[in-house]
């Protein structure tokens, strides 16, 4: 069976349709995973019963109490949520989806090479990702909730700085990837691999009791 995906782009600043592309292509060539890809309309956040997984790249913008509620509802009923990248720069004026995403984009140094370090090897997520790579990418600085279940780090300031993460919301899952800043950062192994598997992971139910 494969799972109902929608792979939404949109916003300013970045260049979405690279990034939006580049996560539809990941997916499709990946197993298990029938994608819809829309651009731009976040009305489509109030009519998500037709899809299992959202995975989501957009930069500032607002939300509004409908489109919020739309995905939150469908979210907290079991449903998973990937966001990439600038996932954790939308909306900043919404607390409400700051807390599903479970952190936000405060700063970011320059576009450069730097190191990823797994946390978390045992996690399906990180299944097959060295325990060290390199990415050449716009590391994100993020004020994080303390309780999301951090996957991966990079140094920044001589202190660890998530660049994966995962966290419930109701009955569903969140999974973002600080990762994906442009299409040929959206072209790195390691970034595709975690994609492909944070979102199977996300839009898959949890069984009973985990």
């Amino acid at each position: 069976m494969s799972l109902k995906t929608l792979v939404f782009a949109g916003g300013a600043i970045h260049d979405y349709k690279a990034v939006g592309s580049a996560a539809k292509a990941a997916l499709e060539a990946a197993d298990g995973f029938d994608v819809t890809y829309v651009e731009e309309d976040l009305d489509v956040l109030t009519s998500l019963a037709d899809y299992e997984l959202l995975v989501f790249h957009y930069t500032v913008g607002e939300i509004t109490d409908a489109q919020l509620n739309g995905l939150s509802n469908w979210l907290s009923k079991g449903n998973g949520y990937a966001g990439i990248h600038s996932a954790a720069d939308s909306f900043r004026g919404s607390p409400g989806y700051r807390s599903l995403v479970g952190g936000h984009f405060t700063t970011h140094p320059r576009y450069r090479d730097y190191q990823v370090s797994l946390v978390d090897t045992e996690h399906e997520i990180t299944q097959d990702v060295p325990e060290e790579f390199i990415v050449r990418d716009e590391q994100y600085i993020l004020d994080y909730d303390p309780r999301v279940h951090v996957l991966a780090t990079a140094l920044w300031k001589g202190g660890a700085m998530p660049v994966a993460w995962t966290k419930p919301w109701g009955e569903g899952r969140v999974f973002y990837l600080a990762l994906g800043h442009d299409g040929p950062s959206c072209k790195h192994e390691q970034f595709n691999r975690l994609l492909v598997q944070g979102s199977k992971w996300a839009g898959t139910k949890p069984a009973k009791g985990e």
